[in-house]
């Protein structure tokens, strides 16, 4: 029963940061993409990572919350996600060089997000 409370507080608490992450995000592309360059226009195209922070501190929330167990596995699980992570960048740098499409820093945090689940649904398929 604790679990399910914890785990709907905290889905609560990470969704309710990313549709903040959302709306500032939208609102950033919209009005700071034609703004003549300057700290303001700064301020207002990297807004979003206030939606950003509290999706960490939501994380973070959650994983103090959570177990001894349950953090093993998960700081196990993001560690191999790095990993994986670390590796397929490094790779696709030296591919850039070999005349690869340069890609968005933003695709790094897409992979390490879906390294981290691969990882989970793989271990949780060879623990059964």
């Amino acid at each position: 029963m604790h679990e399910k409370r914890i785990a709907k507080l905290y889905l609560r608490e990470l969704f309710g940061a990313l549709a903040l992450y959302t709306v500032l995000l939208m609102l950033a592309i919209t009005f700071g993409r034609p703004m003549a360059p300057g700290v303001l226009r700064t301020a207002i195209l990297v807004s979003p990572m206030i939606g950003f922070g509290a999706a960490i501190w939501a994380i973070v929330r959650q994983v103090q919350r959570a177990d001894e167990y349950v953090r093993r596995l998960l700081l196990e699980n993001v560690s191999l996600g790095a990993a994986i992570t670390a590796g397929l960048t490094f790779t696709y740098g030296f591919l850039e060089t070999a005349g690869f499409p340069k890609l968005s820093m933003f695709i790094v945090w897409c992979v390490l997000c879906l390294s981290v689940v691969v990882v989970q649904i793989v271990r949780k398929i060879l623990d059964r």
